[in-house]
């Protein structure tokens, strides 16, 4: 029942992606700050609220957002390679065609976040919260031959929110 309730949301959330690109809105530059090919190795927005903005085409390796405040966050095409996110809340997020390799993901949640097409080779993912996220099977299998720990807000286990057999 909840592996056909995550691939209904997973279908209907790619469904909205594919479709909202077509209203007028989607013509329009994007305002974030953060859009563009941009060179953000090493920022440091640990601690800092940052709900609901957007990450496109950014390269964020060595970015630290750890304890961040990230929220509904998007991060689309973006490199977050030996990032820190380490207690940062990216709770119904979308991060589409995002690196996290080598990631720490560390006691981070991210619960409700669609994370397709997302990559996450050998990050830290002890204590992180996934409860409905949307990820690629593969990726999952993946996740779950290293995943441990609970997340220290939630109380959540690792493997439990990844639904590892």
């Amino acid at each position: 029942m909840i592996k056909s309730w995550r691939l209904l949301a997973a279908f209907v959330m790619v469904m909205v992606l594919l479709l909202y690109p077509l209203s007028a809105e989607a013509a329009k530059p994007s305002s974030s700050r953060f859009a563009g090919y941009k060179q953000m190795s090493n920022a440091d927005f640990s601690g800092q609220t940052l709900i609901r903005e957007e990450f496109t085409k950014v390269k964020l390796d060595k970015a630290n957002f750890s304890n961040a405040d990230i929220r509904g966050a998007v991060f689309n095409n973006a490199y977050l390679e030996k990032a820190n996110l380490h207690g940062a809340d990216f709770t119904n997020g979308i991060a589409y065609l995002t690196d996290f390799r080598d990631a720490d993901l560390s006691d981070a949640i991210f619960t409700d976040t669609m994370l397709l097409y997302s990559t996450f080779d050998n990050a830290n993912i002890t204590g992180t919260d996934f409860t409905n996220a949307v990820l690629d099977g593969l990726e999952v299998k993946k996740l779950c031959a290293r995943a441990s720990g609970v997340n220290s807000k939630t109380g959540v286990s690792t493997r439990e929110s990844l639904q590892c057999g």
